[in-house]
């Protein structure tokens, strides 16, 4: 009989012990998270306020004396082509001229180079437009091709597109994009029955910049800045830590 006592009180004080020891490990989790973290986001659509276009024309010939004279007479046309359709000329941006030297090659049929002859010279001319007028440059690079009829073999890039003021939009989103948060993390709170105390830590998510209506799939984890769209949409996300009163 006694000693089924002393068996009664040892599994008595081993509950006892292990029952506290639970009590403490819950005390001290609810301790530890006495905060709340959570993830907002804010968007916006903008348009492009910079365009970059850039092309490229080229001239053959066997010297390169000949092939400079044919590629100056281009360069005028180009010019005055661009001018002509509202173009200031100090928009106009003209890199130095490429040398390339040109040869024919004959094989045997072992596929091997038997002889190699020289032509002459291809002189390439690049051209780039930096314009605020966005849509005039826009036509031009594709209404470019009337070039053609001038005999200028003129080769044209994909615009690209920029917003100059970048800076005053990452700044409108961020400010966004943290109210979202903090109304999400406020109502969570409110439903758990507790309130917001003071922000514990911030974090701010890479800005993703994509055309406009695209999908999420298009954002990458070092950040997305589209440069091949007129219409564009920013993202951006925080995450937030608030002490619970």
């Amino acid at each position: 009989m006694k000693n089924h006592i002393n068996t009664l009180i040892i599994a008595l004080t081993v509950i006892i012990c292990v029952t506290i020891t639970s009590v403490n490990l819950i005390a001290l989790k609810v301790a530890q998270n006495n905060y709340i973290t959570v993830t907002g986001s804010a968007t916006k659509s903008f348009v492009s306020d910079l365009i970059v276009w850039r092309g490229s024309f080229s001239k053959t010939a066997r010297t390169t004396k000949e092939a400079y004279e044919k590629l100056k007479n281009d360069t005028i046309a180009v010019k005055n082509y661009l001018v002509s359709n509202g173009i200031q000329e100090n928009h106009i941006i003209l890199s130095s001229i490429n040398t390339n030297e040109n040869y024919e090659y004959e094989y045997n049929q072992d596929g091997r180079m038997t002889k190699r002859t020289f032509t002459g010279y291809t002189l390439t001319q690049s051209v780039k437009i930096e314009s605020s007028e966005v849509d005039k440059t826009e036509k031009i690079s594709r209404d470019i091709t009337e070039l053609i009829d001038l005999g200028v073999e003129f080769f044209s890039m994909p615009p690209e597109y920029y917003y100059t003021r970048l800076d005053e939009l990452k700044l409108d989103l961020i400010q966004k994009s943290t109210e979202n948060t903090r109304l999400r993390a406020e109502t969570i709170a409110r439903e758990a029955g507790g309130k917001l105390s003071k922000l514990r830590t911030a974090y701010l998510g890479v800005f993703q910049i994509t055309p406009e209506n695209s999908s999420t799939e298009s954002y990458n984890s070092g950040g997305v800045y589209d440069v091949s769209s007129k219409n564009k949409t920013a993202f951006i996300t925080t995450r937030l830590e608030y002490l619970l009163k």
